[in-house]
C-alpha cells in the first residue's frame, strides 16, 4: 500500500455501526480495522473514542456511585504516589549514608525533602478537595503546580544556604532526583498514578 493510500485510508470518517444498541457506536475503517480499537467498555457504556469522535451525542453523566468510585480511585493514587516518594527518599538516604556517612544522608534527605514537601502539600489540598466534593479545574491545577515548583526551589536554596558547610552536592541531587522519579517504583509494581 502506497503511503498516500495510507493517509487516505487513516483520515477517512469512521462509519457508524448500526448492531451496536441503537447504533451509536463506531466501527473502525482503515489500517485499524477489527483491532478493537472502539469497543464498548464492560459496562455497555460508550467507548472513549466513540465519545470524543461523535459530535451528537450527549455528555456521559455519572451516578453517585461512579463518582464515588473515581473519588476513591483518586485518593489511592495520591496516597500511592507520596508513598512510592517517601520511598524513594529514604532509599536515597540510605544509600548516601552508606557510601559517604552522615554529610551525604543529610544532603539527600534535604533533597528528597525540598521536593516531598511541596508535593505533599498539593497532594493534600487535591484531597480535600476531593472530599469536599469540589469540581477540579485546570487554572486551579496549573496555579498549584507553579506554587509547588516554587516552593521546591525556595526549599532548595534554603537548605542549601543554611547547610554550607556539611552539603554534599551529589547526594542532595541523587535525593532530589529520586524523589522525582518515584513513579518508576509504581511502574515496577504495576500501579498507576
Amino acid at each position: 500500500m502506497s503511503r498516500d493510500s495510507q493517509v487516505a485510508a487513516h483520515n477517512k470518517k469512521p462509519k457508524v455501526n448500526p448492531n451496536i444498541q441503537g447504533g451509536n457506536r463506531l466501527k473502525s475503517s482503515g489500517p485499524n480495522a477489527g483491532r478493537g480499537n472502539f469497543q464498548q467498555d464492560q459496562q455497555g457504556g460508550r467507548s472513549a473514542s466513540a465519545m470524543y469522535r461523535n459530535d451528537d451525542q450527549v455528555p456521559l453523566k455519572l451516578s453517585e456511585n461512579e463518582k464515588a468510585q473515581l473519588n476513591a480511585g483518586a485518593v489511592r493514587g495520591l496516597v500511592r504516589s507520596l508513598v512510592a516518594q517517601l520511598v524513594m527518599g529514604l532509599v536515597a538516604v540510605l544509600v548516601s549514608g552508606l557510601v559517604s556517612g552522615w554529610p551525604a544522608a543529610a544532603s539527600a534527605l534535604l533533597g528528597g525533602l525540598a521536593c516531598f514537601i511541596p508535593n505533599a502539600l498539593f497532594a493534600l489540598r487535591l484531597l480535600v478537595r476531593i472530599v469536599a466534593g469540589k469540581p477540579a479545574s485546570a487554572a486551579g491545577f496549573l496555579i498549584g503546580e507553579l506554587i509547588k515548583l516554587g516552593a521546591s526551589i525556595a526549599l532548595l536554596v534554603l537548605g542549601v544556604y543554611l547547610a554550607q558547610s556539611w552539603l554534599v552536592w551529589p547526594a542532595l541531587l541523587f535525593g532530589l532526583v529520586m524523589v522525582l522519579k518515584s513513579y518508576v517504583l509504581l511502574l515496577m509494581r504495576g500501579k498507576s498514578t
